[in-house]
């Protein structure tokens, strides 16, 4: 019996992650890569029921009037991701992908976000018209190609914060906003909204609000299914989250902490946006309080520049205080690229997500905090702390 085609529906489907994820998923699909960066495929987890390459098939929404390959080839000329042989091995399933993008949603994404769209984007009179207008797309995804499952995954980029007081608290709350012309939650809620009335589990990767009110979380739970996020750890934060528990354990005082980052991809020039920006900083730069117990001085900072492509780089200057109230100063730099960085946690993150829906957990899967700054369903944000949580997790699953 030939396994079941699993669909991953990718929101921002042409955006650098995106794309990057796909072309990896090529390679991994003919066995002209390896594993490396691939969380799923470390031993400890060789036991789950984990996906197969070969099962998926993807599509998604994207509101830029662009392609795959294109986006590909950009990848490959500009910031040298991609390799030549790897990108032409990829383009006919970079096509077949193209096959099943569908025009995305624009509501309440902020100003830079509206400017990238191309301008035949549907515009909805209501948000219950775009929950619809989704979920239309992801039913005819899921019957068309003959899917098992569908997860969706939230790539797109990050859109302006919204006050915690506008997030509904209880799942009628959520409907009556939803029923209202001038609903405030944004496009990345309204996604997963229409994934998770229909049973699907729903990823949020971003910054963005997505699934984060308790309202959706709700929702998740009496619809059945799951939802993890928020905003993926691939880099500065990682490291932070690393490090931080050192200063904690050891008994070292952090008077400040201070962070520069700049990249040049899209994410860099939306971020580029004061409302934008301020979703990121917030995630980048809440966890050392929860770690060390107390707030020292922050600044996270994040500037475009455009000729950096999708490579990013991070000095950190952290400035502690040690025995005899001697300061001392530990400093880093984090050179990566951002889309090499993420892909494989998109992948890791859909696998171990189709085994929880499997089992039948509900609501936020907190086991999966590792991979998120802002992690939904757990208090944790030590990693080693996370990490223990999701080798207890998939122990649980034996």
């Amino acid at each position: 019996m030939s396994a079941p085609r699993i669909g991953i529906w990718i929101i921002g489907a042409r955006g650098g992650v995106a794309v990057t994820t796909l072309v990896g998923l090529a390679a991994l699909r003919d066995g002209t890569t390896d594993e490396i960066g691939l969380v799923s495929a470390l031993p400890d987890f060789a036991h789950l029921p984990l996906a197969k390459w070969d099962q998926f098939v993807v599509g998604g929404h994207e509101i830029r009037a662009t392609t795959l390959t294109a986006e590909a080839e950009r990848l490959h000329r500009e910031s040298r991701v991609i390799p030549a042989a790897t990108l032409a091995a990829s383009r006919d399933f970079l096509a077949r992908c193209e096959a099943n993008i569908r025009p995305g949603v624009l509501w309440n994404v902020g100003p830079t976000i509206e400017n990238l769209a191309d301008a035949a984007i549907p515009r909805e009179k209501s948000p219950r018209e775009a929950v619809e207008r989704i979920q239309a797309d992801l039913q005819d995804f899921q019957n068309r190609e003959q899917l098992a499952r569908v997860v969706v995954v939230n790539l797109a980029s990050t859109e302006p914060p919204l006050d915690a007081d506008l997030w509904p608290q209880t799942a009628e709350a959520l409907a009556e906003l939803l029923a209202a012309p001038d609903c405030p939650l944004p496009a990345s809620t309204l996604y997963a909204v229409a994934a998770l009335e229909l049973g699907l589990p729903y990823i949020n990767f971003t910054p963005s609000l997505g699934a984060t009110p308790t309202g959706v979380d709700e929702l998740s739970r009496r619809h059945n299914t799951c939802h993890a996020g928020r905003d993926a750890k691939t880099g500065e934060t990682l490291l932070k989250s690393v490090l931080a528990p050192l200063f904690a354990a050891r008994h070292l005082e952090v008077m400040s902490w201070v962070g520069h980052n700049i990249f040049g991809n899209l994410d860099g020039h939306v971020l580029n946006d004061p409302a934008n920006k301020a979703s990121k900083v917030k995630s980048k730069d809440h966890l050392l309080e929860e770690i060390l117990g107390y707030p020292p001085q922050t600044l996270v900072s994040i500037e475009h520049v455009a000729s950096l492509g999708d490579w990013k780089t991070a000095w950190d200057h952290v400035h502690f205080r040690g025995f005899l109230s001697t300061p001392m100063t530990l400093q880093f730099t984090w050179q990566g690229c951002d889309s090499l960085l993420a892909a494989p946690l998109v992948l890791d993150l859909v696998r171990f997500v189709l085994v929880a829906r499997e089992r039948g957990q509900t609501g936020a899967l907190g086991f999966l905090g590792s991979f998120f700054k802002s992690p939904l369903g757990t208090p944790s944000h030590a990693f080693a702390d996370q990490m223990n949580d999701l080798h207890a997790w998939a122990r649980e699953s034996v």
